[in-house]
């Protein structure tokens, strides 16, 4: 079973108040993007990791992996104007070597992971991919745990949170299922992975998430962020 991840990266970082794009954004000594990257290559070094990233971006990370000393392998393909576009992009730069695989009638699964996801753990990572290569598609989510409404024309009246969930990534997927979902047409609906490949019909699986699993994406998601680090 070949396992590939799309870690996707794009934007200005401009909701960070500042001009240097999130994924770049130093959590101790190391960018945020590094440290995502680190995050995959404990859970398996066999993987292999493209990053999905603009192009006027891959300069500084070059840059910073010469600097630094990016020890994981990684592989880079160029961002979209959109993430759906970029996620299509990282499929094909990945499509010749999925179909060589299908032609030795070995599987693969593609995970889609965000950039400033860096603390995902290895058993969400590793339950994602069971799953999926169980039944095609598997996310992972976690429960809502503060009061929701609903608001109205008539105002606002509180909802079922039992029956509601965050979403996280990586969003894996069998490769055949992800390929032919990204060969739709672009829809302003597409909000992550599972609502494309959901479009063309097939079912979403859930796999408990882990709440440290933050998408980092604010001042005060970066604060949260150097906690984490301190209690590893």
């Amino acid at each position: 079973m070949r396992k590939y991840v799309l870690i996707v990266v794009g934007g200005k970082g401009l909701r960070m108040g500042g001009d240097l794009p999130k994924q770049f954004i130093p959590l101790n000594g190391k960018p945020v993007l590094m440290h995502t990257l680190e995050a995959f290559y404990r859970w398996g070094s066999s993987a292999e990791l493209v990053l999905v990233l603009p192009e006027d971006h891959q300069p500084y990370w070059k840059m910073l992996c010469r600097e630094i000393g990016c020890k994981v392998p990684h592989r880079i393909a160029n961002g979209g104007e959109t993430r759906f576009h970029s996620v299509r992009n990282g499929l094909q730069f990945l499509s010749e070597e999925i179909e060589n695989t299908s032609e030795r009638n070995e599987k693969a699964l593609v995970a889609v992971h965000d950039g400033v996801r860096p603390f995902v753990s290895s058993e969400v990572i590793s339950a994602c991919f069971e799953e999926a290569e169980k039944s095609g598609a598997a996310i992972p989510v976690i429960p809502m745990i503060d009061s929701l409404r609903e608001t109205d024309a008539n105002g606002s009246h509180p909802v079922d949170r039992s029956r509601y969930f965050a979403v996280q990534t990586p969003q894996v997927f069998r490769s055949d299922v992800l390929l032919k979902a990204y060969g739709q047409d672009f829809s302003p609906l597409f909000t992550d992975d599972a609502s494309v490949v959901e479009a063309m019909g097939q079912s979403i699986r859930l796999v408990t998430g882990n709440r440290e699993n933050i998408k980092l994406t604010t001042p005060f998601d970066l604060l949260i962020a150097k906690g984490l680090l301190l209690s590893l």
